[in-house]
């Protein structure tokens, strides 16, 4: 610890329980002891989304534990934030976590696809896709994505799209489609 400042690994390990305990685990720590004061930032995702009020409160947990560090010598600023929007989906918890939010898929064959994420399982992801006045269910694997990317959206969603997405309508065989 020549800058003072504690590793990524000992940030995680230290703040990992702690996180887990409120339901969030810690997806990245970046250290950037160039700035002054130094940055700590903690990089945190769950199945319930991060508000500012659970980011208050792990941010005070974390500053808690951190300031008991002995060998933390310099002041430091500590950022405790979500992956962001603009975090590509890349695993199975990605894709689940994001469920009911739309986004744009590249796969692997070249095409591109844009849809409402349904539910994530066995390594498949549903997509929820209109075509014409219909909307369709198209099972995805995982495997078969090349990149994916949640849309920022400025209006609600259509609610027949949003309960296909969400499961708030039963089984709609007859609506879905086979992956190809």
């Amino acid at each position: 610890m020549a800058t003072g400042l504690p590793t990524q690994t000992q940030v995680i390990e230290l703040l990992g329980g702690e996180f887990a305990r409120a339901g969030y685990e810690i997806e990245d720590v970046v250290i950037d002891s160039h700035t002054r004061p130094p940055r700590i930032t903690v990089i945190a995702d769950g199945d319930t989304a991060l508000d500012l009020d659970v980011i208050a409160t792990l941010s005070r947990s974390a500053s808690a534990l951190l300031d008991d560090v002995d060998d933390i010598d310099d002041g430091y600023v500590l950022e405790v934030s979500s992956p962001g929007i603009d975090r590509p989906l890349t695993t199975e918890k990605h894709f689940r976590r994001a469920r009911g939010r739309r986004v744009e898929l590249a796969l692997a064959d070249g095409s591109e696809l844009t849809g409402r994420v349904g539910e994530t399982r066995d390594g498949t992801t549903s997509l929820v896709l209109r075509h014409g006045r219909e909307w369709t269910i198209r099972e995805i694997p995982l495997v078969d994505i090349a990149k994916a990317v949640v849309q920022v959206e400025f209006s609600p969603p259509i609610e027949a799209e949003l309960a296909l997405a969400t499961g708030a309508i039963g089984d709609r065989a007859d609506r879905t489609e086979a992956g190809t």
